[in-house]
C-alpha cells in the first residue's frame, strides 16, 4: 500500500492508473462502517484509494474538532490490511490555504436537519469533499447511508457541478446492539450507550408501525418521540428521498431521520424505506 500526502503528487500518480479508481473519503478512526465502503471499493473498482482527513472547515467553534478520534497507526494497517491500493494522509495545510474559495451548501436542503444547527457544517464538507474528488479524479466514490443528509448534498453538488464520478451509497453498518457505527460512538460510556439505543428502537418502532400499515407521518413521529425520552432530540423527521417533506410515509421514497444527544455526543441515525 502506498501513502501519499501531497494533493498534487497523488494526482499525478493516479492520472497514471489506467485502471478503474473506488475512492472511500474517510476522517479516521476506521470501523467495521468503513471496512463496508472500502470492501465495496474493492469488488468493484480495479484501484481503491481511501483517503483519512479530520476536515477542520466542517466543524464550528465550539465543537469537537480537537477530541476528534484520531488512530492514524491503526487506521493503516486497516487499509492494508483491507486491501487499498493508495493512502491519501494530507495535513490541513496541504489541503487548505489562507484565502479560500468555498462550495455553498444549497439555501433549503443545506440548512434543515444538521444544517439547521450546524449552519456551516455542509459548507465545510461539501468543499473538502469537492476537493478530495479533484484530487483523487476516481470513477466511483463511496459514502454511507447514515449519514443520509450529507450523501443528498454530496449527490446533489455532483450533479449539479456536472461532475465526472459516480456516487454510491452503502448501507448503514451496525454493532450487534443495534447501534449505527460511528467514530463518535468512543465517547460514550457503558449507561450512555445504554441510552443512546434508544436511538436505533425508536426507528425500529417506526418501521414496525410501517409494517402493520400505519403510514401517517405524524403519529409515527410522535411515538418516535416518546420512545426516545429523555434524550435531547434535536430532530426525528420523515422526509421523501428529496428531503421534502411528506404527511405519509411513501414505501421506496421515504427516509426516516434521528439526531439526539447522549452526553455531549450528537448521534445521527435513519431507515431508508
Amino acid at each position: 500500500m502506498k501513502i501519499i500526502s501531497n494533493p498534487h503528487e497523488l494526482r499525478d500518480y493516479v492520472k497514471k492508473i489506467n485502471k478503474t479508481i473506488g475512492f472511500v473519503p474517510t476522517m479516521g478512526a476506521l470501523h467495521e462502517g468503513h471496512i463496508s465502503l472500502i470492501k465495496e471499493a474493492r469488488k468493484n473498482n480495479e484501484f481503491v484509494v481511501v483517503s483519512i482527513f479530520v476536515n477542520p472547515t466542517q466543524f464550528s467553534k465550539d465543537e469537537d474538532l480537537d477530541k476528534y478520534p484520531r488512530k492514524d497507526e491503526a487506521d493503516k494497517k486497516i487499509c492494508e490490511l483491507s486491501g487499498v491500493d493508495l493512502l491519501f494522509f494530507p495535513k490541513p495545510e496541504d489541503i487548505y490555504s489562507k484565502d479560500e474559495v468555498c462550495v455553498q451548501a444549497p439555501n433549503i436542503r443545506g440548512y434543515i436537519l444538521e444544517g439547521h444547527t450546524r449552519p456551516t457544517h455542509f459548507n465545510g464538507v461539501l468543499t473538502v469533499v469537492n476537493k478530495l474528488l479533484n484530487i483523487v479524479n476516481p470513477t466511483y466514490a463511496y459514502f454511507g447511508k447514515k449519514d443520509a443528509q450529507q450523501l443528498n448534498l454530496i449527490k446533489l453538488m455532483v450533479k449539479q457541478l456536472f461532475m465526472n464520478v459516480e456516487i454510491i451509497s452503502v448501507d448503514t453498518k451496525r454493532d450487534k446492539d443495534g447501534l449505527a457505527l460511528s467514530s463518535r460512538n468512543s465517547y460514550l460510556s457503558k449507561e450512555q450507550r445504554k441510552e443512546a439505543l434508544k436511538i436505533p428502537a425508536s426507528l425500529n418502532l417506526a418501521s414496525s408501525m410501517i409494517s402493520k400499515n400505519i403510514l401517517d407521518a405524524k403519529q409515527i413521529r410522535n411515538n418516535m418521540l416518546e420512545k426516545l425520552e429523555p434524550l435531547e432530540v434535536f430532530y426525528v423527521e420523515i422526509l421523501d428521498r428529496d428531503f421534502n417533506k411528506i404527511d405519509y410515509v411513501e414505501i421506496s421514497n421515504t427516509i426516516i431521520l434521528v439526531e439526539a444527544k447522549v452526553g455531549d455526543t450528537r448521534l445521527l441515525d435513519n431507515i431508508w424505506l
